[in-house]
């Protein structure tokens, strides 16, 4: 073992704050940009609809990256603020970036799983006199949020990784972390170290999210009278024991 484990560890943990919040805030962000533009793409109204395939389109045709650099550079001297000169600052750029990306795709997981509800079960809902909302709160919602959590559960993960993209704008993330100390000659030849330490790191929140969502998925599914397939199950009940 390397005697500059320790610093190494430290170095890179003090970026874990900010890579935690990023994917905090940018899981937050992601799921409301999820429901109001997945819902708003299933509306029959044009005036809801095009925006929200406008967005959708938008955000995922191009560079998570780019994306980044307007936010952090374009859009500051556009309105002439310096939302970016702290690193609290470039956090939020960081999260709404991650967020709007992410809320993309987001969009159409829900809109796909809204749209997979059976119609038996919304001409069941209207004959017993429920009105648009009360349908889609009471009924629809609740069948198309299990179908969604799997879903959902792979794009925070994705999104948590992506927080690595954050080092592009000075974030002070892990990945930040580790390359400032890759920068060090004296670290030059422990690289491996590092990058393990790193990878753990980011491995140790992806199952933390998986867990924290395959409880979701099974909370979601006991709601509506559906048992999860019995591998899943197994599973849920293993880790939250």
């Amino acid at each position: 073992m390397t005697d500059n484990f320790d610093v190494y560890l430290e170095r890179i943990l003090e970026g874990l704050p900010f890579t935690v919040w990023a994917t905090v805030g940018g899981i937050a962000l992601t799921v409301v940009l999820s429901f109001l533009s997945g819902l708003a793409l299933l509306s029959r109204s044009a005036w809801l609809r095009v925006p929200a395939r406008l967005y959708v389109e938008g955000f995922r045709g191009s560079s998570e990256v780019v994306q980044l650099f307007f936010f952090a550079v374009a859009v500051p001297i556009f309105l002439g603020i310096a939302l970016g000169s702290t690193a609290e600052g470039l956090l939020i750029i960081g999260i709404i970036v991650l967020g709007l990306n992410h809320g993309a795709y987001g969009a159409e997981i829900v809109r796909g799983a809204v749209a997979s509800v059976p119609r038996a079960q919304v001409e069941g809902a209207i004959a017993m006199n429920l009105s648009a909302p009360q349908r889609m709160w009471r009924v629809i919602l609740p069948q198309a949020v299990v179908e969604m959590l799997p879903s959902f559960n792979n794009l925070f993960i994705q999104l948590l990784k992506g927080t690595a993209l954050l080092s592009f704008i000075a974030v002070p993330e892990i990945f930040k972390k580790a390359d400032e100390l890759r920068a060090v000659p004296a670290f030059s030849q422990e690289l491996g170290i590092i990058y393990t330490i790193e990878l753990l790191c980011y491995l140790l929140l992806a199952v933390l999210i998986t867990v924290i969502m395959r409880v979701l998925e099974r909370l979601a599914a006991r709601r509506i009278g559906r048992r999860l397939p019995a591998r899943s199950r197994r599973w849920t009940i293993a880790v939250s024991s």
